[in-house]
């Protein structure tokens, strides 16, 4: 099925890269340096927002209400959310700040499939306008796609969405971004490894295609989504 519109909206792990990356490289990093990061950064000006985030995202049934000004509570809430994989903003929010120093000295190379800077290059000739919406914070794709194995890819790419938008499974976050964007949502196409995110994308509108990659999780049966193994079989309708 050829796509007509004009903007195209990507995820990222499982989609422009690999799950084990994320999960075996950037999230460990982020655990290890966690300790380290709270003990120099803890009054720093970029650290409080997120602090406060934390406490804003923390559950009211745990005992952690005071986050956002006690250290020991803080990093004991953002082992939590790392240990259940809950995608909180706060959480998003620190891990950017603790990956900023690692893709700034090269610990951190991001890691994208090979045929990813093509498309990009191939839907950007065509007219196409590309943007990012992934649970990791905007800073952390800003970070990501600066410094990939393919060089920098940032320029690419003209707007990014985290979940300050809301979460990638309600239908109401890509209305949002539809409207931000300025395109009639059925001029939108989402890729996505995730089925559930591409269900709440096609009811907002948007059209969709099931990324399926070496290492992502199994494609749920009775999925409704043309389904695509590289972004090469994207085809734009010239």
């Amino acid at each position: 099925m050829e796509f007509q519109g004009r903007g195209i909206l990507l995820d990222i792990e499982g989609t422009t890269s690999s799950v084990a990356y994320v999960y075996d490289v950037m999230f460990p990093f982020a655990r290890r340096r966690l300790g380290t990061y709270l003990d120099t950064h803890w009054d720093s000006p970029a650290l409080l927002p997120v602090r406060e985030q934390v406490a804003a995202d923390t559950d009211t049934d745990t005992d952690c209400p005071a986050a956002a000004t006690d250290r020991k509570a803080f990093e004991t809430e953002i082992v939590r959310f790392m240990e259940a994989d809950i995608k909180a903003t706060g959480l998003k929010q620190l891990q950017g700040l603790i990956w900023e120093a690692g893709f700034q000295s090269g610990e951190l190379v991001a890691h994208v499939f090979d045929d990813l800077r093509p498309a990009l290059e191939r839907w950007r000739d065509a007219g196409i306008d590309l943007r990012i919406y992934s649970s990791g914070s905007v800073h952390a794709q800003k970070l990501f796609f600066g410094h990939t194995e393919s060089g920098d890819l940032l320029s690419f790419f003209t707007g990014h969405y985290d979940t300050t938008t809301g979460a990638k499974r309600e239908e109401a976050s890509y209305a949002r971004i539809a409207k931000d964007w300025g395109l009639p949502v059925g001029e939108i196409l989402f890729l996505s490894d995730i089925a559930q995110e591409l269900d709440a994308a096609r009811s907002a509108g948007m059209a969709t295609r099931l990324c399926v990659r070496p290492g992502n999780a199994e494609v749920p049966a009775g999925h409704e989504h043309d389904v695509i193994h590289g972004l090469n079989e994207v085809r734009l309708r010239g």
